[in-house]
């Protein structure tokens, strides 16, 4: 292509981003608007993403650093040539207000409460802090999987001096945003509340307490220690204080000049209070959406504390880091459960965007989730077995390691092989794994009804026979023929029974599909054991 006709494609694709409807692009036009206001566009633009390692990392903090990257990219798209930076942000210098119930060692962590996390003891003894072992959690899979972005503790950074200044800036403000917070509190709360709490150095706890004075010429607060009623003098500087989180979140973007940041559904109040902060600071608020929670099996939110959400590791046992991303990408604003059910359907979906990407218009693939989680250049996958359907093998099979699976796909697809297909071979594994570990356990076998069990044995005596060419749209129609043959008047009913007396489970793949990748004999001898009641023991 010569550079003209470079030119020209590049510019054709330009004005299709700027116009794409995919939430990506349109969060990053707030961002060009916000340049084109300020007249300064060729400045370095700040993503920020927060974390507060109060607990273990849970996907929702995943979510909040791949969702802010996927703006961030159709950012760069816009605006190609800026600068971009990332920062995600640890709160590390809170003080622990409850013991995590997802940690060992819970009666040592109840001896350290009000204590920042950074000098909290690791309950599992691996790292100097817990603020530091939850750190450590997060950059290990962030660095895992290539995220680029910059680590930043908020202990570091207080006890460095990087926010000094702006410190001082909000004891000078200081009667000005109590104004904004006060309204928001309750009355009891509204007795004792200071945006600025001193670290005891007697105790080196972050304090809760009403200030006695304030030097804003000095740069010091006073208050009275809690337990002896003492009267102590801190500098605001330096690490002696710590902020209240909504008024050190209105800090930290003024005196980082934070460009975006999202935040979850439950936080809408706390980012306005935080904005009308920062611009008493004297800087503009970062743009930002409010995403919608995740929420657990039973439809609860997840919390760090409590540990009732997937973490990433658990994710990454059962599918890929792609697949995760593609979850994260899918409406962002609409509230979705996150458990550990959600993962097949997010793994076939992710591997159909990537076949779906290779066909589509510029437009659709900017709509497509895979241009967004791979950067505008995703693989091209086109893998010939589905992940539930691998699913669904594993299950009859009784498949404990890669290798059995492997035996049934050679000769489903004899050309395919771990080497030459190493997408595939990672999909194995993590069948075997979620095969082991949920859907094992959870096989309930059952009789057939009469009427089941008469096409049963009628497919099990055509399968037998067949010589083993057919097509998996054969078989599947064979299958149909048989269940209107034998008067299913709803054909749902008989794929619903193959399942359950078949592979005690209440739903599956194309039911063609699967007797292709399984084998015609195999299939027979599958329904000959379920009609002779031999599966019914393990219900």
């Amino acid at each position: 292509m010569s550079s003209e006709a470079q030119n020209t494609h590049e510019s054709a694709f330009l004005e299709i981003a700027r116009v794409s409807k995919a939430w990506p692009f349109e969060e990053a036009r707030k961002l060009v608007e916000r340049l084109e206001k300020e007249g300064n566009p060729d400045r370095t633009v700040l993503f920020e993403t927060g974390y507060g390692p109060s607990g273990l990392p849970h996907i929702g903090t995943f979510g909040e650093v791949a969702r802010t990257t996927m703006v961030r990219r159709a950012f760069e798209t816009l605006m190609p040539g800026v600068k971009t930076r990332l920062l995600c942000f640890s709160d590390d210098m809170d003080g622990l207000r409850k013991v995590p119930t997802n940690v060992p060692n819970q009666e040592m962590l109840a001896n350290y409460i009000n204590m920042p996390l950074t000098k909290v003891p690791d309950p599992f003894g691996e790292y100097p802090s817990f603020g530091e072992h939850n750190n450590a959690r997060l950059r290990s899979f962030l660095d895992s999987y290539g995220f680029e972005y910059e680590f930043a503790s908020s202990t570091q950074y207080y006890k460095e001096g990087r926010f000094d200044a702006m410190l001082l800036k909000v004891l000078a403000k200081f009667d000005e945003i109590m104004a904004i917070m006060l309204p928001s509190l309750r009355e009891e709360r509204q007795q004792t509340y200071s945006p600025i709490l001193p670290v005891s150095p007697r105790t080196g706890h972050v304090l809760l307490v009403p200030l006695i004075e304030r030097n804003v010429e000095k740069g010091t607060v006073t208050y009275a220690e809690p337990e002896t009623g003492e009267i102590v003098e801190v500098p605001v500087t330096s690490g002696h204080c710590k902020l209240q989180w909504k008024a050190d979140w209105a800090m930290r973007w003024a005196a980082l000049k934070v460009d975006y940041e999202m935040a979850g559904k439950d936080l809408i109040d706390s980012v306005k209070l935080a904005s009308r902060i920062c611009r008493v600071l004297g800087v503009n608020p970062p743009e930002g959406f409010n995403y919608e929670l995740f929420l657990d099996q039973e439809g609860k939110k997840i919390s760090k504390s409590k540990g009732n959400g997937l973490s990433i590791e658990d994710w990454l046992r059962y599918a890929s880091p792609e697949s995760l991303q593609y979850f994260m990408y899918q409406a962002p604003r609409t509230g979705k459960r996150l458990y550990f059910d959600v993962i097949p359907k997010n793994v076939d979906e992710y591997l159909a965007s990537l076949t779906n990407f290779g066909k589509q218009e510029t437009k659709e693939r900017l709509g497509n989730a895979a241009w967004h989680i791979h950067r505008g250049q995703p693989p091209a996958e086109d893998l010939p077995i589905s992940f539930a359907l691998l699913l669904n093998l594993a299950s009859a099979c009784q498949a404990e390691d890669k290798s059995v699976l492997w035996g049934f796909i050679r000769r489903y697809a004899p050309d395919a092989t771990p080497e030459n297909l190493p997408k595939l071979d990672q999909l194995v594994g993590y069948a075997v794994n979620y095969f082991h570990d949920f859907v094992k356990p959870a096989k309930t076998y059952r009789a057939p009804s009469e009427m089941e069990r008469t096409a049963l044995a009628d497919l099990a005596s055509r399968l037998e026979v067949l010589d083993g060419q057919d097509t998996a749209e054969e078989l599947q129609n064979l299958v149909y023929e048989i269940g209107k043959a034998h008067g299913f008047e709803n054909l749902r009913d008989w794929f619903r029974a193959l399942y359950e007396v078949l592979l005690g489970e209440a739903q599956g793949p194309r039911f063609g599909s699967f007797i292709a990748l399984y084998g015609m004999k195999e299939t027979a001898k599958l329904i000959r054991r379920a009609l002779a009641g031999e599966d019914l023991s393990k219900a």
